[in-house]
């Protein structure tokens, strides 16, 4: 089981499409709860996800934490800010750090504020030569401005992130923000997607897997399947906001279909029995075995109403028959440069990478 732990509500940014710090009456901007009813939950085995709020604005939480738990795996979502407060001792128990970043500077900055893609930067080079040796994702947020082919390949080349991972932040944002939303999809991210699937394959014939996670997550359920939804929440998936409230999805902060109950209140089996919901028309949907609802909180606010589904269905679909269309020349590829598909299948646990965009 992965615990995904709010370790504050507060926020040091801003972003176009987040809005930056909760309201500390819904999210406390500290942890109202003693780490031993934490301890009733947690088992051998699980892992632990810190997350914001900017987590690492309560780095005393993070410390006593990992002080406190052996745990399978520790990740961490982070702005990329504040990396410089990650002690060596930390640092060294961590498995997957995920910094936000947009792509190239200039949307980057247009999103999350002047500057910030070179602090990121600065902080993806900092973990580097401190020899983190564990998974450092680029994590995006697609908007309209956002080209899917130029800004992946632009952080890939970088040559300082294991994996890039993105979100389409569509319904997340004003509609209006969207006026062109099926020519983006059409004419934008449809073929950059197209192209960007065909740069990966041309890759590995030449035995280079690059880190591309909505593909190789997207080839993993189409292999294996996986939980509904893809992220795991509700599921396998539980997060502990600041006040001690348990939550199946880690952004539906204040949504009552969301509340599984609360720490000290609930025990490890009723976690264990929970099941997420799955409405239509993804119940009744062919691609429903590899999509996995896509979302749990999209699949059940749709704050874009029908529109908003169809939108983020046909970018799904999309990506989905990219993979099982090429299985065949990824599994050439993957021969020609001497690679097994389970070299190539991500993630190999639940490092909160949602695998659907």
């Amino acid at each position: 089981m992965l615990f995904i732990l709010y370790t504050t509500g507060r926020c040091n940014l801003k972003c176009r499409y987040c809005g930056g710090s909760f309201d500390p009456q819904i999210v406390p901007w500290d942890v109202k709860y003693p780490l031993r009813l934490l301890e009733e939950l947690f088992r051998e085995g699980d892992s632990i996800a810190f997350y914001g709020g900017e987590p690492l604005l309560n780095m005393d939480f993070i410390r006593e934490v990992m002080e406190t738990f052996d745990a399978a795996h520790y990740i961490i979502q982070t702005n990329g800010l504040l990396i410089d407060r990650l002690d060596d001792e930390i640092l060294k128990k961590i498995d997957t750090i995920l910094l936000s970043i947009d792509g190239r500077k200039t949307i980057t900055d247009k999103n999350r504020g002047s500057g910030v893609y070179d602090s990121v930067i600065r902080g993806a080079k900092l973990l580097r030569a401190r020899g983190f040796q564990g998974d450092l994702v680029a994590r995006m947020a697609v908007t309209q401005d956002s080209d899917i082919y130029a800004d992946v390949t632009h952080l890939l080349n970088l040559g300082l992130f294991d994996h890039v991972h993105w979100q389409l932040s569509m319904i997340w944002v004003d509609r209006n923000e969207w006026n062109n939303l099926w020519g983006w999809i059409n004419e934008s991210y449809k073929p950059g997607l197209e192209k960007l699937f065909w740069d990966w394959v041309k890759a590995m014939w030449k035995g280079v897997v690059n880190g591309i996670a909505p593909f190789q997550g997207t080839l993993k359920r189409i292999i294996y399947g996986g939980p509904y939804p893809p992220c795991g929440s509700g599921a396998d998936t539980f997060t502990i906001l600041t006040d001690g409230r348990i939550i199946s999805c880690p952004i539906a902060v204040v949504d009552c279909w969301v509340r599984v109950g609360k720490i000290g209140e609930v025990d490890r089996r009723e976690l264990e029995k929970n099941s997420p919901i799955v409405n239509e028309p993804c119940r009744s949907c062919s691609y429903l075995r590899e999509c996995g609802t896509r979302c749990l909180y999209t699949h059940v606010e749709r704050l874009w109403g029908d529109e908003g589904m169809r939108a983020i269905c046909e970018c799904s679909k999309h990506l989905i028959d990219l993979i099982k269309n090429g299985l065949e020349s990824i599994r050439d590829a993957l021969e020609k440069g001497n690679h097994s598909v389970e070299e190539v299948i991500y993630p190999k646990y639940n490092n909160t990478v949602e695998i659907i965009p």
